[in-house]
């Protein structure tokens, strides 16, 4: 995978029940925006909003993407999501196995293999 447009990314983002998690996570997949989503609950998270410590539950999605997806993923997950800032990191996937990487890419491009 030398192609920068296709280096496959992990993003993370948490949404306030599993409902809400899964609806993204439809969305996501059914607009080819990721090739994957886990959802995870159970988390407990602390932050500041506003000039004050919240603390909640909440729970964690596990975004498989690639780099050719990014933006328009960072687009999109706003526009879906109930928060007011939605939380939204990636980091680049530097290695893997290579038949799920390839299966991964060949996804969210709507390729089926």
């Amino acid at each position: 995978m030398t192609d920068a447009a296709e280096r496959a990314l992990l993003a993370f983002s948490t949404a306030a029940d599993e409902a809400s998690a899964a609806g993204l996570a439809r969305c996501l997949l059914e607009e080819r925006l990721a090739a994957c989503v886990n959802i995870v609950p159970g988390l407990r998270s602390m932050y500041w909003w506003q000039g004050r410590i919240e603390e909640g539950a909440e729970c964690l999605l596990v975004i498989k993407t690639t780099a050719a997806r990014w933006p328009a993923l960072k687009d999109r997950l706003p526009q879906l999501h109930a928060y007011d800032v939605p939380e939204l990191v990636a980091t680049e996937i530097t290695d893997g196995l290579e038949p799920y990487l390839r299966w991964l890419i060949s996804e969210v491009q709507g390729v089926a293999r």
